[in-house]
């Protein structure tokens, strides 16, 4: 069996793995704004991207440990932040006087704070929870059933981020039965998303654990998801 030593130093694919994290994250935000209905459901634009988070997330994990994973987590916390306070900051600005976007720029971009305050603690708590159950579940396994963990950990990681982030944003404005609708709707979608994706999960996950010669177990890890440094 594979040592559960965690030797990344950083390499480019570990690099190159929480760009993409950041980035599926930023835009998610940004395209959330949209709401689309594929198959009938409503459902927002993010459905898109933000289950790519989970796929990588499920990869960073399963490689590098839930303590590589733990600081991805929070790195894309960080850029999300710092792209909201510069949307906020760039929409404050006094538009050019030629300039008659404003008015787009703000309905776009201009999410309130309630929604982005929901939309950051739906994200920590999912993508913990998420990282946690896969970490937990590999050492259960004994490194078996990826399918299983992986999909297991994003139904439970979606569940939460749905749940926290339509109630959060949503509560005493929509009806108590829309709202676990629409909990439902995004879970079971993102999650299927997750599940067809599993092929390429594997492929991905194989690469990575050739390429590093790394697969870590967290037997001994602290799973606070405020130990950074850890």
């Amino acid at each position: 069996m594979p040592q559960a030593i965690d030797k990344t130093a950083y390499s480019a694919w570990f690099v190159a793995l929480t760009g993409l994290f950041v980035a599926c994250l930023i835009v998610s935000n940004i395209v959330a704004v949209k709401l689309i209905m594929p198959l009938g459901l409503v459902l927002p634009a993010a459905i898109v991207v933000f289950p790519l988070s989970y796929i990588l997330g499920d990869v960073l994990t399963e490689v590098y440990g839930y303590r590589s994973a733990r600081r991805v987590i929070w790195i894309g916390f960080a850029g999300n932040l710092v792209a909201v306070l510069g949307i906020v900051a760039a929409g404050a600005l006094t538009p050019a006087p030629f300039w008659h976007g404003q008015a787009a720029f703000e309905s776009i971009l201009g999410q309130t704070p309630r929604i982005l305050g929901a939309s950051f603690a739906a994200y920590l708590v999912g993508e913990f929870a998420n990282a946690f159950v896969l970490a937990k579940m590999k050492i259960a396994t004994g490194g078996r059933f990826l399918w299983a963990r992986t999909i297991g950990s994003t139904l439970v990681g979606q569940a939460l981020d749905s749940a926290i982030f339509i109630t959060l944003a949503f509560g005493g404005i929509m009806p108590g039965a829309a709202l676990i609708e629409a909990v439902i709707v995004q879970w079971l979608a993102k999650s299927a998303y997750e599940a067809l994706a599993t092929p390429v999960t594997y492929a991905v996950v194989g690469f990575l654990k050739r390429r590093e010669g790394i697969d870590v177990y967290d037997r001994e890890t602290r799973f606070n998801p405020l130990a950074i440094a850890d």
